[in-house]
């Protein structure tokens, strides 16, 4: 069975509709052109693909916590999609709660964007979200991971890591954060999110480098605890990136067909509750 016949996850993507939805007058980046993605194209891509849910996200692109484009996401996908959303810090329980039940599983924080200590003193939003069973998304670089080691080590949260952590490939596999990652993964209270090699690969596709880094977080996390995601519509990609192509990357990462449908699959669906009404 060809990967594009295999039942598939989609575990980060963005939309971004300007038209629908304008963005922020403060944001730091407007995409554009084609950037430019709406629930509607995401939802063809899907078909296109064979992809039967997705994880919306939403961006700090043209939208910050601005969560209505992710919102109309999930509630025009007719099940399909869940949601990640950007909020305020100090955002209330009946707040977080009310996105919960719109279908938002969890928050982000980026601090590849805003840097760590902009989010040190969130001790009580992550408290909240561990009572609300809601998951905190990190996306860090290097070795920011070990910067926020503590704040995390004081909550039960849940953790799902973007983008494989976005190592320094010059550092190797030793290199501070991405040991912190790994030791998340044996902890297992976290996964790993599969994607984003073009935003940490030194070289083009098929980024022969990421090799070393995605075995060592199959060997840390497991299959149980990875999933696989795009990152549609590749924001600021410095080359071409298509969805096709991603999936047969993947494939070749993870060539034995139980292990990759455990990740594609079964994984996503016990993390972020697709499938479940």
């Amino acid at each position: 069975m060809s990967i594009f016949d295999e039942p598939k996850i989609d575990c980060h993507n963005h939309v971004f509709d300007p038209a629908g939805f304008p963005y922020q007058p403060d944001t730091p980046y407007r995409p554009g052109g084609q950037e430019v993605a709406t629930a509607r194209q995401f939802r063809h891509v899907m078909d296109c693909y064979g992809v039967r849910y997705g994880l919306v996200v939403g961006p700090n692109s043209g939208y910050s916590t601005d969560s209505r484009p992710v919102l109309d996401a999930i509630a025009r996908s007719n099940g399909r999609c869940k949601g990640i959303a950007v909020v305020a810090l100090d955002i209330a329980t009946k707040d977080l709660a009310a996105l919960k039940a719109q279908g938002i599983v969890g928050i982000a924080f980026n601090s590849t964007l805003d840097g760590v200590d902009y989010y040190l003193g969130a001790h009580d939003l992550l408290a909240r979200l561990a009572d609300l069973d809601m998951i905190l998304q990190i996306q860090a670089e290097k070795d920011q991971l070990v910067d926020f080691r503590p704040l995390l080590d004081k909550s039960q949260v849940k953790l799902a890591i973007d983008h494989c952590g976005r190592p320094d490939i010059s550092a190797g596999l030793q290199q501070p954060g991405f040991q912190t990652l790994l030791d998340l993964g044996r902890s297992r209270r976290a996964c790993v999110k599969l994607s984003g090699y073009a935003k940490f690969s030194r070289r083009p596709h098929p980024h022969e480098d990421v090799q070393p880094f995605v075995a060592a977080l199959l060997d840390a996390f497991t299959s149980d605890n990875c999933v696989w995601a795009s990152d549609w519509p590749f924001v600021k990609a410095t080359e071409r990136i298509d969805y096709g192509p991603l999936l047969k990357l993947f494939e070749g990462l993870v060539p034995d067909p139980a292990e990759r449908g455990k990740i594609l699959w079964d994984t996503p669906r016990r993390w972020f509750g697709f499938g479940v009404q």
